[in-house]
């Protein structure tokens, strides 16, 4: 008998290939080179940071992230205790 070449599973895995490929070309076809102008003024000077950039966002989001990981960690504990769950099932027939 004769393979079947033509597995839904060899086309699905295609079609992935497929998808990625396109999605890294266009990745790609994003990246460009552009070329930065600046002009200086002496009489002033002005500096604009971002948000990310100032230590205490950083502080408080390492706080942040802290007190969630100690919340989701204590808060799935029972306290020590244990529940036993036991389940009989009994089964009969009727003989005639």
């Amino acid at each position: 008998m004769m393979k079947n070449v033509f597995n839904p599973v060899f086309f699905k895995y295609g079609f992935v290939l497929f998808i990625l490929t396109v999605a890294n070309a266009v990745a790609w076809a994003q990246d460009t080179t552009t070329t930065a102008v600046t002009t200086t003024n002496t009489s002033t000077k002005t500096t604009e940071q971002t948000w990310y950039a100032e230590p205490w966002v950083w502080v408080v989001g390492a706080a942040v992230l802290i007190l969630l990981i100690i919340a989701l960690t204590r808060g799935s504990s029972t306290s020590g205790r244990t529940d036993k769950v036991t389940v009989t099932k009994t089964s009969s027939t009727e003989v005639e």
